[in-house]
């Protein structure tokens, strides 16, 4: 199997942000991995939110559609789930410009495969969905772990959502909702190997309960500081902190091979800077 590519938090810098964030091209950034994704053409991109910075904004998705349009053209197929930003301030006008360009999406959750490794996709905007829909995900999200762990033609689960269960990020944190919702039937699933968000936008790698947490918000958005204080949560990434990047998940063996490509600094190209099993 071919590389799957998985990319996070692409929207450009609000200009509330850039009054206490600091900016680093952050737009350039974002084209230049585009730009990556299209040469490498991969079979599939999954991307885990905060596609653009209002998603109600017609003019803010143009850039997208660019590149969406040149992912048909190389033959990657593309599957999203929404962040925060792509229902910011009118959530149903941007979930509904969000669902026209993604239209194998749905907001209670759905489930793709490429080859043997099946990708769950789940809406952590809790505030967005009704009760009836919060239920119907909860529900649907339980079964299909289970039904996975009994489907004999899949191998390898990950699990995603945009908001991270787990982050050293000062701005937004670690979702509470999330660890009580989606990590323990995460925890419980004897396929599921990783579990993979965005929201904080920094690279961060953790192990609970011998599960692997992965966070790769860096497709563009403003960096985040991190608590580097003692009671910081155990990140196994250690100094990898890379402006940019994106991830590649290759299956090997019994199980998979990650690896995280970064920008360089003079946006010439990316290295290989972080590289580890599960």
């Amino acid at each position: 199997m071919n590389d799957i590519l998985f990319l996070s938090d692409t929207q450009a810098p609000m200009w509330v942000e850039r009054l206490v964030l600091r900016t680093h091209q952050n737009t350039k950034a974002t084209q230049t991995i585009f730009t990556e994704i299209i040469r490498r053409k991969p079979p599939v991109l999954y991307w885990l939110g905060d596609i653009v910075s209002l998603g109600y904004r017609n003019d803010k998705w143009r850039i997208i559609d660019t590149f969406l349009a040149k992912c048909t053209e190389v033959g990657t197929a593309v599957y999203a789930i929404m962040g925060n930003h792509d229902v910011m301030g009118r959530p149903r006008k941007g979930a509904r410009n969000f669902q026209q360009r993604f239209p194998d999406h749905s907001p209670t959750g759905y489930v793709q495969k490429t080859g043997d490794v099946a990708v769950v996709m789940l809406n952590s905007n809790f505030s967005t969905l009704s009760v009836a829909n919060l239920v119907k995900q909860q529900t649907w999200y339980e079964q299909t772990l289970e039904d996975l762990d009994a489907d004999p033609s899949v191998a390898v689960v990950i699990v995603t959502c945009h908001h991270a269960p787990y982050s050293n990020s000062k701005l937004v944190g670690s979702s509470k909702l999330v660890q009580q919702r989606f990590v323990p039937p995460y925890t419980r699933s004897q396929k599921a190997r990783l579990f993979i968000t965005g929201h904080s936008h920094a690279f961060e790698r953790y192990e609970f309960e011998e599960k692997t947490f992965l966070v790769i918000g860096g497709g563009g958005g403003l960096r985040q500081p991190l608590n580097m204080s003692p009671s910081r949560l155990p990140d196994l990434a250690g100094t990898y902190k890379p402006l940019f990047h994106y991830l590649a998940v290759r299956r090997e063996g019994d199980g998979l091979v990650l690896r995280s490509y970064c920008l360089k600094n003079d946006f010439s190209g990316f290295d290989e800077g972080y590289q580890f099993s599960v």
